[in-house]
């Protein structure tokens, strides 16, 4: 027997979300068995347990997009019981059961080894939010971008995979300009790394086709008007790396800034990246990622406060990264 979070359909469509009790038989079949010790919060998650968008492909189901934790028993050739694993993506959460819970049982071919340095904590501060940051900065990276290039916008800056993106650009010494609804985390976005903060209004109304050239580079999040005027105001043989949809999933653009600058855009898939970039973006978490700064990010909650966090998570209520104690319920 475990708890978790568990989602269910009613007759009339809506969401019912519960921390119940469940049975260690009802777990889906999968080669690998894991003790969940941490998982996270995310935007995924918050609109899977609120109903708010259609999420979930298969009920009953767990939430959760992610996990670290340790092997309970394995089939799998590449693991055995006691191993130390993360989880991230792959439809946990929406098509399988996730991992706001404190039992998974999983593919092996969907695990990673927890990084060397970190421990199931830390994995999930940085969680799927930060490795979608870091599939971000690799995606820039390997367009050519470099520190001393000029300024890098950041939106959503206050979310998981924004502030995750400051503190990883800022460490490596880009010129990061933070845009957030919420100005009164300016301080908190500053002792990120953030040089300066704007406000994500002078973003997401409907703009020009092109705008003055500014961004050397961009990690969006939020996607809609936010990214389109992004966009229009990167600099020739810049690059945009797309990764959100917190404002809308529309993109009302023109394609001026690519064939008038040779703006690239590039779409960032965290779900189910092959597992050798995998490794290689948790390898630069640990190299890259400030501990000081992730910890100040972080906020732990327990698995039973995440139903009536889910709510405020949505309306912009919270920053940073939110990481769920599975023992504590």
């Amino acid at each position: 027997m475990f708890k978790a979070i568990l989602l269910e359909q009613g007759a009339d469509g809506k969401t019912i979300a519960r921390l119940s009790d469940i049975e260690d038989a009802a777990l889906p079949e999968a080669d690998v068995r894991v003790g969940v010790q941490w998982s996270s919060l995310n935007y995924k998650d918050a609109l899977a347990i609120t109903g708010r968008s259609p999420i979930v492909r298969k009920w009953p189901m767990v939430p959760g997009i992610d996990f670290a934790g340790v092997i309970e028993h394995s089939d799998h050739p590449c693991w055995k019981a006691g191993d130390k694993v993360v989880l991230t993506g792959f439809g946990v959460g929406e098509g399988h059961w996730g991992g706001l819970a404190q039992r998974a049982a999983v593919r092996g071919d969907w695990l990673v080894a927890l990084p060397a340095g970190f421990d199931a904590k830390h994995a999930m501060a940085v969680g799927t939010a930060g490795f979608t940051a870091m599939l971000c900065l690799l995606a820039l990276e390997r367009h050519g971008l470099k520190p001393g290039d000029g300024e890098v916008l950041v939106t959503g800056a206050s979310g998981g995979v924004g502030s995750v993106a400051v503190a990883l650009l800022a460490s490596l010494g880009y010129r990061v300009v933070a845009s957030t609804g919420r100005l009164e985390e300016t301080d908190y976005l500053k002792s990120l790394g953030a040089e300066s903060v704007i406000d994500r209004a002078t973003l997401s109304a409907p703009g020009k086709p092109l705008a003055r050239e500014r961004w050397a580079g961009v990690v969006d999040s939020v996607g809609s008007h936010t990214l389109a005027n992004a966009c229009a105001a990167t600099r020739e043989n810049g690059a945009v790396a797309a990764c959100g949809l917190a404002q809308g999933m529309d993109f009302p653009a023109t394609v001026a800034p690519f064939i008038l600058r040779g703006v690239t855009l590039y779409g960032i898939n965290s779900v189910t990246v092959a597992h050798g970039p995998r490794e290689e973006a948790w390898a630069r978490i640990v190299r890259d990622m400030p501990m000081d700064k992730l910890d100040a990010m972080t906020q732990v909650v327990r698995l039973d406060e995440v139903l009536d966090i889910a709510p405020r998570f949505l309306d912009g209520q919270v920053r940073g990264r939110l990481v769920v104690d599975t023992s504590a319920a």
